[in-house]
């Protein structure tokens, strides 16, 4: 008599033997040899069914392999692209001019990167040139003075980095006064000579060290420079002698590059 058990042992067979179609591609498998076997146990081992529909149920049947079929789209052909090849190009099999074109192609990647790398180069400095100063600005960070044209005893007014900038010829006179002060009198205690290069020359930036305003020169109780509108009085070496002003007039950077030439800044 034949059972529930063996119909279904011989469908399932039966699908083992059966094509797997999907997304346009057919799986085909061969046909199974016959076999006769015992009805499939109630009790067979779960993982035996996760094969399913891979591998038969039973451990002396193997697994078939799968011959891919195309099953659409057969009528289609390959473009023909010969109209659109070189001349040296036409015979794809031949490689023999692949080496040429390749070159050529890096000469073009070459030349390319080149030209890149130079525009890039004059971006990055256009850019970082528009932080740098202005030549009108450069052109204040220093001064050349004719300290020939200055007459002994008198100072003159220069605009330095848009400051007034004094040069003071000083007589011998002016150099033996302010020389002659004990240092521990003053508010801001320096010496005359740790102030100037040559003695006979002072060059001070002309802006009282109280509130920034412009002292006038040959002025004052010490003969020096008097800011007239606080009070301020400094002497002949721009030292603070009387007043609200707490520092002495600053001194800046120069040198003498020649004889009657100064070079401040």
């Amino acid at each position: 008599m034949i059972t529930s058990r063996a119909i279904t042992q011989a469908v399932t067979k039966q699908l083992y033997a059966s094509s797997f179609v999907a997304a346009g591609a057919t799986r085909v498998r061969s046909p199974l040899p016959v076999q006769h076997e015992a009805p499939v146990p109630y009790n067979l081992p779960s993982k035996s069914w996760n094969l399913l529909p891979w591998t038969p149920v039973s451990s002396r049947t193997r697994a078939l392999p799968i011959v891919p079929a195309r099953a659409s789209h057969t009528d289609l052909t390959v473009p023909d692209f010969t109209a659109y090849r070189r001349e040296s190009c036409q015979d794809t099999t031949d490689t023999s001019s692949e080496l040429g074109r390749r070159a050529f192609t890096y000469l073009i990647m070459a030349g390319g990167g080149v030209a890149a790398a130079h525009a890039t180069k004059n971006v990055v400095t256009d850019f970082l040139s528009t932080m740098s100063a202005s030549a009108d600005v450069l052109a204040m960070a220093q001064i050349e003075v004719d300290i020939s044209t200055i007459p002994e005893g008198k100072n003159a007014i220069f605009k330095w980095q848009g400051k007034p900038l004094f040069v003071r010829h000083r007589s011998q006179y002016e150099i033996d006064i302010v020389r002659a002060v004990d240092i521990a009198s003053l508010r801001d205690p320096q010496l005359d000579t740790d102030r100037v290069t040559k003695p006979e020359w002072l060059v001070v930036i002309g802006v009282c060290t109280h509130l920034g305003c412009v002292p006038i020169a040959n002025a004052g109780e010490f003969g020096g420079y008097f800011c007239p509108c606080h009070g301020s009085h400094y002497d002949a070496s721009g030292r603070i002698r009387k007043g609200p002003a707490p520092l002495n007039l600053p001194v800046p950077k120069y040198e003498f590059v020649e004889e009657n030439k100064l070079l401040v800044g």
